[in-house]
């Protein structure tokens, strides 16, 4: 037998001395192996041949067993191990539908644990569908916080570029990103931020001609915008189709956010602001300046009743404006009324009642 065991240590050795691989000497190995079964099971008892290996096939044929076990073993590891990787991979990449997964589960746990969300409240996060207009100063907290919460899906509409002058307030941007559309410079945050939600960029200027399509993928709508026509324009699409709107505004120290609703018994947005603010009175953040931090803020809060809203959670501001002036330290909360006259809403609302009628939200 331990002419057999020197004969296999021999052909390992001429095999690693001339780089054959190790699968290769393996294979020779059980031939030897196989040889010497053979000359155990076909040669007398008493040749030679069978004594100089041992004189029984018993030991060899256990030495081959114990070898194929050991061979089954590290086969069942490897493919194992191989469904362990291949489940790791799915845990790092996107999940939108479906079950939680135990990365997502982790992530969202200080969201679970509220009674007010819950696993339930998650879910419907998860499933949402919101789109924001604009990508800059209230669209970068906008679309960080809905991202990080873990709505399922976020679109995002605008046709500028990142600019110097945009990076003192607009923090979802970067300075080497400088020149790029601001929806993918906006998308790359956000997936780097949280890969397990949906970023639809569309890298062009709302129009009358794509908001109705647009608008009708998406469960709610989130206006940051400066532009008065655009303002208005994303009023009239939400109402036709139902949405509700989230709309924020801010110049130089203040800003408000309001939730406009008329479908569901709220107010519109030309409701409180009929006509536009003629030219010169309404300046951009451009002409007028703005406290770096306060888009922050105001986008923040859009967010969170964008949260709110989905969920279900808490007292949303249909009916109501907030205002925040950032230079006193102060809040205040006014009533929204519907018009009766409302060119754009009125007929949303059973004949004869407005906001007026009833007690604010």
């Amino acid at each position: 037998m331990a002419l057999v065991l020197v004969m296999a240590g021999v052909l390992w050795g001429i095999g690693a001395f001339m780089g054959t691989p190790r699968r290769m000497r393996w294979i020779m190995i059980a031939i030897l192996w196989v040889g010497v079964v053979v000359i155990h099971l076909t040669l007398p008892q008493t040749a030679p041949l069978r004594l100089a290996t041992g004189g029984s096939a018993a030991p060899w044929l256990l030495l081959g067993g114990f070898a194929a076990l050991a061979i089954g073993y590290r086969a069942v590891l490897a493919r194992l191990r191989a469904r362990a990787d291949a489940g790791a991979e799915n845990l790092a990449g996107p999940a939108t539908s479906g079950a939680f997964s135990p990365t997502e589960l982790d992530r969202y746990a200080r969201h679970i644990v509220l009674r007010e969300l819950g696993g339930t409240g998650q879910r419907r996060l998860k499933e949402a569908r919101v789109l924001v207009i604009g990508a800059g100063g209230l669209g970068a907290p906008v679309l960080i916080y809905l991202a990080a919460a873990g709505v399922g899906t976020i679109g995002v509409i605008d046709d500028d570029s990142v600019d110097n002058s945009n990076l003192q307030r607009q923090v979802i941007h970067t300075d080497e990103r400088i020149g790029m559309p601001k929806v993918f410079s906006a998308e790359a945050a956000m997936r780097a931020q949280n890969p397990f939600v949906t970023v639809r960029p569309y890298n062009r200027r709302l129009t009358a001609d794509v908001a109705t399509d647009l608008f009708s993928e998406y469960d709610l709508i989130l206006d940051g915008t400066d532009d008065s026509a655009t303002r208005y324009l994303v009023n009239q699409t939400a109402v036709a189709l139902g949405k509700p709107l989230i709309s924020g505004a801010l110049s130089q120290w203040e800003g408000q956010i309001a939730l406009f609703d008329p479908a569901r018994g709220g107010p519109c947005y030309q409701c409180v602001f009929p006509q536009a603010a003629a030219p010169g009175l309404a300046p951009s953040c451009a002409e007028a300046g703005v406290i770096g931090p306060l888009p922050g803020v105001i986008g923040s809060m859009m967010a969170l009743e964008a949260i709110k809203l989905i969920t279900g959670a808490g007292q949303d501001l249909r009916g109501r404006m907030l205002i925040h002036d950032a230079l006193h330290a102060e809040h205040r909360t006014i009533r929204l009324h519907a018009r009766a006259d409302c060119p754009v809403c009125a007929n949303m609302r059973p004949a004869g009642e407005t906001e007026n009628d009833k007690p604010a939200a």
